[in-house]
């Protein structure tokens, strides 16, 4: 009799799932409507709440280091370069839901974009490795090759993990332009919350191709777990000292280069040509 019951309480509540005016035929208010459409949305983009407690308690544990070093490089790029020291651009988050990133501004004002926007298609089309164009960027100001190698530039983006629309870990938001450009499958990748470090930046990150990144961010969004982040949050901070060390050392023998480039041939000092198998 117990099971009976069960069974017949089971099939109510399936037909109260299924039948749109409710279990007493009556259709539903405007306002139930709006408020389930609400609850649908919500639950659509909440952030796994293992994941949003982690954030916040990393958040606060460390804010004695990274709320006094965003004041510092506030001022800095205040005293650098004329203009603001934040910058904000519209990012593609969570199941494709669109917000505004923060970041601290590392180019001149009103800097054109087309040409790194050419550069990402390219990167989009062909299977190159996702080098930056930092070293050569006119576009920067004195402090933003700085920022950018280090990733301090990203810091301000503490503000959108407190926002909820952000991670400390989790695959980079993508723009508008590059996320309308997307295949279907590559589309996937918005199915984890977006991140401020994550998986791909850990394994490999300008060394690897534009559809190698979107493998790894699928593949992180269908195993993240406490463990995983803690163990790339772990991995963070050496892998980024190794990248500044490389950038730094790329971008000095651009320099001199450059400087070998321009100077003039003389009879004590003849340009002398490089050998091409380098």
């Amino acid at each position: 009799m117990f099971h009976n019951r069960l069974l017949t309480s089971q099939a109510d509540s399936a037909a109260q799932l299924i039948t749109p005016h409710g279990r007493n035929g009556s259709r539903p208010t405007g306002n139930a409507q709006a408020n389930s459409s609400n609850r649908l949305d919500a639950s659509v983009y909440a952030f796994p709440r293992w994941k949003r407690i982690l954030d916040l308690v990393i958040i606060l544990l460390t804010a004695v280091i990274w709320l006094p070093l965003m004041i510092v490089i506030m001022y800095g790029i205040k005293v650098i370069a004329p203009g603001p020291a934040f910058y904000r651009q519209r990012r593609i988050g969570l199941r494709g839901r669109p917000f505004l990133i923060f970041k601290f501004r590392s180019m001149k004002v009103n800097a054109e974009t087309l040409s790194h926007e050419e550069y990402l298609e390219r990167l989009m089309r062909e299977d190159t490795p996702m080098t930056k164009l930092d070293a050569s960027d006119r576009r920067l100001i004195p402090l933003g090759y700085l920022l950018r190698a280090t990733g301090l530039d990203e810091l301000p983006q503490i503000f959108n993990v407190l926002r909820g629309e952000m991670s400390l870990i989790g695959p980079r938001p993508c723009t508008e332009l590059e996320f309308s450009c997307y295949q279907p499958w590559q589309k996937e990748r918005v199915n984890a919350p977006p991140g401020i470090t994550g998986y791909w930046q850990v394994n490999g990150k300008n060394k690897t191709t534009f559809n190698q990144m979107i493998a790894m961010d699928i593949l992180y969004a269908k195993r993240m777990s406490v463990g995983l982040d803690l163990v790339i949050l772990a991995r963070t901070l050496p892998v980024l000292c190794e990248q500044t060390v490389t950038s730094f050392s790329s971008r000095w023998r651009n320099l001199r280069q450059d400087k070998n480039i321009c100077v003039p041939a003389t009879a004590t000092n003849p340009v002398t040509t490089r050998p091409t198998n380098e």
